[in-house]
């Protein structure tokens, strides 16, 4: 499948890997990018792309990904360009916490919200799934007015989705929800292989290992220069742009449905 001329949506576009998926899909030719964030330099972000895509390639949208309204206004307006047929929803959130920890002054359990749960559920689950059905949607009834049914694969690739896992969805200390996320995305990812073919669409997931993006940083340098580098045979962060690459890759190659490890060598301690 060819981005050069297409029509893509990008979630969690103002930084780190959606940022950077941006900008490589820009240089790959896309026709237009909606940029979707609830940061407010999302506009910021897409000025930066059209400058150095040399035109007016990026539009931004700021919204809450998990609000299904504004998912459908994003969709509705890109469509006007034409049907969107990528779509890497990488906004995500972390809360993370122990599962279950003693409280050290009264020797009580304290366990993990559950409204935290919910909360990183929504964001990592829920809305990467309803952002790739809103495309897969659009690409049905786009066939249906013209009076395609089954796709054949003469036709050539309808869609591309790729959903942004991570190495800790093999589980990971603290982080029971963000965990929990990433692995649930693997299941909905091949289901909706399974169903969207039949429009020509695929879906895929990348798992990045630590990547500097703010979300990585966050954590601090002591703990990424104690906790994070000594277990990755790569000896450092893995730049956005190389997931970005990578999630190209995915897009394009047809042969592509599964899974990628893009993890730098990470081998969890212990």
């Amino acid at each position: 499948m060819e981005i050069a001329g297409k029509v893509a949506v990008i979630t969690g576009a103002a930084s780190g890997i959606g940022r950077a998926v941006a900008m490589q899909l820009a240089q790959r030719n896309i026709r237009a990018l909606g940029l979707v964030d609830r940061g407010e330099n999302i506009g910021v972000v897409a000025e930066e792309v059209n400058k150095q895509a040399g035109r007016a390639v990026a539009f931004p949208h700021k919204g809450d990904v998990t609000d299904s309204e504004f998912r459908a206004s994003v969709f509705d307006a890109m469509s006007k360009i034409d049907t969107v047929r990528m779509c890497v929803p990488a906004a995500g959130i972390t809360r993370d916490e122990l599962a279950v920890r003693i409280d050290k002054t009264t020797g009580k359990s304290r366990i993990y919200a559950e409204e935290l749960f919910k909360q990183v559920i929504d964001v990592n689950l829920v809305a990467p799934v309803y952002w790739a059905l809103e495309m897969i949607g659009c690409i049905a009834e786009q066939r249906a007015a013209q009076g395609l049914k089954k796709w054949q694969p003469a036709e050539g690739m309808q869609g591309a989705i790729v959903f942004i896992g991570s190495i800790s969805s093999q589980g990971n200390r603290g982080q029971i929800s963000y965990a929990s996320t990433k692995a649930g995305l693997e299941g909905a990812a091949a289901t909706i292989m399974k169903e969207a073919v039949f429009h020509g669409v695929r879906a895929g997931v990348i798992h990045p290992g630590f990547t500097d993006t703010p979300m990585v940083r966050a954590l601090g340098d002591d703990y990424i220069n104690k906790n994070i580098l000594p277990f990755t045979q790569l000896g450092r962060l893995i730049r956005p742009d190389e997931i970005a690459d990578a999630i190209c890759f995915m897009l394009t190659n047809s042969a592509v449905s599964g899974e990628l490890w893009a993890d730098a060598g990470w081998h969890a301690p212990a």
